[in-house]
């Protein structure tokens, strides 16, 4: 099913226009929502950044918070979707093309879900990254549908084997091309701070709430990749990869080679929180 202004349609109902300018300029913005055991997993703070995002493009929701809420939450039980991801976007709808906003245009929102599983193999073993120039806009902290930035990073660490593009804007570290990246030097965290040059993800929030119940210190500036290259511990944090262990950027081998004990307890405390998610559902 294919949530359509608070409407559920079939899939091979749904119509967008060719003029609608998600397809034509991207002009929206979009969230994606983990499930566990059917439930959704920090849903609050991902609605709150999607209004934000939405703000910050003077673009409007076209159904109430409340409403979308609840649509969410049936669209997972219309779908039957147990371990996954929802997915969903506002766009500011169909209308000649002209650059400048159209005066009577008007936004669509659309949603459906993705059966994912948790990625158990790189939580234990670490992944590989690669380094890649960060030539992206200067309104990151804004999750619009503008991602061909992020797409050609992304397939520049697949051409090399990688899992994750590791970004920097000459030679400072921002994030990844879907991820927050964090390293760990003598047992402190380090991560870029939460401005324009980056997004603030749902999972980097959490892990900095971590971080503090685990009497981590957490520094919020900038570092090199010189510092990257030179951590103790390296991770990347996001929605669909959690808290995913760096061993490997380009060809130099972070730390021992293997995820670092800040890392693991870190992990720990996510799992600590999916659980709680999913206990009274059991």
């Amino acid at each position: 099913m294919i949530l359509y202004n608070g409407q559920f349609v079939e899939r091979e109902e749904v119509s967008i226009d060719i003029e609608d300018r998600g397809y034509q300029f991207g002009d929206g913005v979009y969230e994606v929502i983990r499930v566990y055991q059917g439930q959704c997993f920090a849903m609050k703070e991902h609605l709150d950044r999607l209004e934000r995002s939405s703000k910050e493009i003077k673009l409007d929701c076209p159904i109430s918070r409340m409403k979308l809420e609840d649509n969410i939450n049936q669209l997972i039980k219309k779908d039957r979707l147990t371990n996954g991801i929802v997915y969903l976007q506002i766009t500011r709808g169909a209308a000649k093309r002209t650059h400048q906003f159209p005066e009577h245009a008007k936004s669509v929102l659309t949603a459906y879900t993705s059966e994912m599983e948790r990625p158990l193999a790189n939580l234990q073993n670490g992944i590989n990254t690669k380094l890649v120039d960060d030539f992206r806009w200067l309104r990151c902290d804004i999750k619009s549908l503008n991602l061909l930035g992020n797409v050609l990073a992304k397939q520049e660490a697949q051409e090399n084997q990688c899992y994750e593009a590791i970004l920097h804007r000459q030679g400072t570290v921002t994030e990844g091309s879907s991820s927050n990246v964090f390293i760990v030097k003598n047992g402190k965290l380090y991560t870029h701070p939460a401005n324009n040059f980056i997004l603030n993800g749902i999972t980097r929030q959490y892990v900095l709430r971590f971080a503090k119940e685990e009497h981590f210190e957490v520094i919020e500036n900038t570092f090199s990749t010189e510092e990257l290259l030179k951590a103790d511990e390296v991770f990347i944090t996001s929605t669909t990869s959690e808290i995913s262990p760096v061993v490997k950027i380009d060809d130099q081998i972070i730390g021992e080679g293997r995820p670092g004990i800040v890392t693991a307890a870190l992990q720990k405390k996510f799992e600590e929180e999916i659980n709680k998610l999913v206990s009274h559902v059991s």
